[in-house]
């Protein structure tokens, strides 16, 4: 009943170790912070059960003693640090990725991939279920992080084939919740951000663009299950309620008083006109679907928010 977690000192790292540590499990957080935040995992210090290391799982790594469970969450995710750390974002997908395949495959240990929706690229179909393969720009500046996660599904399942390495792969959706770095380039942390500044809120293109949003502890109890679970291949773990950008940005403009004006600038190059998850597969084989709505998740990541940009504007 120990875990290793790369990336662990992340957003969604750092709640997959809380609950790996409710269930129970010892639990090893690894972490090269390019991206991720001690402070994430400050609470956890005095546990017994976990310990954190500051490691690039990039180079070549071992861990002593037993390992039961290898959680691959290492790499950037979004926009601005994959466009900021290209090559740090293919060499965690690729040779991190191996790393992390070859500690499980040594200690005899299950694994498990953290990926993504945008596998899927911009689609040509909605909702994206499982078996569709995408529709991905290889050579565009979103490559670096579509091509990552897609050569990092190709590796786990060449592991799992030709190793007999116990694996799984979740494919994540949009998700929000406490611990996000503030205007950290993704819609809600940039929305916030702008809110609490005064400033205008920026929707790119003309917002029509839909995206679906998942709160974190709904995903956290989606991929522990599916840990747990007995499939191999790719699984969807996200919300299915689906909105425009826009139509999120008044959302959450209503949790501020005097909320500052949208203004609308260019969409960024290869961004998705169409986000939204087919949960059919997680409903049917891990009996999960998400329970916290939209305006529950709203008030909790926005109260987060809040304190923080508080505490930021003390230390000024």
């Amino acid at each position: 009943m120990r875990a290793v977690v790369t990336g662990g000192a992340g957003f969604l790292g750092s709640h997959l170790c809380d609950r790996l540590l409710k269930e129970g499990w010892e639990v090893l957080a690894l972490d090269n912070l390019i991206t991720g935040d001690e402070a994430n995992l400050a609470h956890l210090k005095t546990n017994p059960k976990f310990q954190f290391e500051h490691r690039d799982v990039n180079d070549p790594f071992t861990v002593a003693g037993p390992v039961g469970y290898v959680f691959h969450f290492a790499s950037p995710a979004s926009p601005p640090d994959y466009l900021r750390y290209p090559i740090e974002t293919l060499k965690v997908g690729s040779l991190g990725t191996m790393h992390a395949l070859d500690l499980a495959k040594a200690k005899g240990s299950r694994y498990l991939l953290a990926s993504t929706s945008e596998c899927y690229g911009d689609p040509a179909v909605s909702p994206q279920s499982e078996s569709y393969w995408g529709r991905v720009n290889p050579v565009g500046p979103r490559s670096v992080y579509d091509e990552a996660k897609r050569f990092a599904e190709a590796t786990t399942m060449a592991y799992h084939r030709y190793h007999a390495v116990d694996t799984h792969i979740v494919r994540i959706f949009n998700t929000y919740g406490p611990r996000m770095r503030l205007n950290d380039g993704r819609a809600l942390p940039n929305f916030v951000y702008q809110a609490l500044s005064g400033i205008p809120i920026t929707v790119y293109g003309d917002g029509k663009q839909t995206r679906s949003f998942c709160y974190v502890s709904d995903l956290i109890d989606g991929i522990y299950k599916l840990s747990q679970s007995d499939e191999h291949m790719p699984t969807n773990i996200g919300n299915p309620i689906e909105l425009t950008i826009y139509e999120f940005a008044v959302r959450v403009l209503g949790h501020f008083p005097n909320a500052p004006k949208i203004i609308f600038e260019a969409l960024p190059e290869d961004d998705p006109k169409q986000r939204r998850p087919d949960i059919s597969k997680a409903k049917r084989l891990l009996g999960w679907e998400p329970k916290v709505d939209l305006e529950m998740g709203l008030k909790l990541t926005i109260d987060f928010f809040k304190e923080q940009f508080t505490k930021t504007a003390a230390l000024r």
